[in-house]
């Protein structure tokens, strides 16, 4: 049995500015198709625009309230709510609350920086 306690894992911040912990990879773990990572995005902050060429990508929403957009679509999320991301999807998160945005990012087969493809400049 295999169990990662997130308080055990470090953090790092992204160049948009999201702090994240990859919870479980094969970089971290034993796992080998799928990776999970925990995304804190602060007031006002967001997750660059990009698409992943032949990532599946879940993010469910823990705490805060943002914008999704897909490709051209945009709507509000907040906690509970699970927004699913196909490959090739251009995709983007913002913090429109009060408090930061926390939620969890589980990608398969697992990220990595190759796959991602960003669609605007880093801040």
């Amino acid at each position: 049995m295999e169990v990662i306690n997130r308080n055990a894992v470090a953090a790092f911040v992204a160049p948009d500015g999201g702090i994240i912990r990859e919870l479980a990879a094969s970089r971290n773990s034993s796992a080998r198709k799928q990776s999970l990572a925990e995304a804190t995005i602060p007031v006002g902050g967001s997750v660059i625009e990009h698409f992943h060429k032949t990532t599946e990508e879940f993010y469910y929403i823990l705490t805060g309230t943002g914008l999704m957009k897909i490709e051209d679509e945009v709507r509000e999320v907040g906690p509970g709510d699970t927004i699913v991301i196909v490959p090739g999807q251009r995709h983007k998160i913002t913090n429109n609350g009060q408090t930061p945005l926390v939620l969890l990012a589980c990608c398969s087969p697992e990220w990595t920086a190759e796959d991602q493809v960003l669609v605007e400049a880093t801040p």
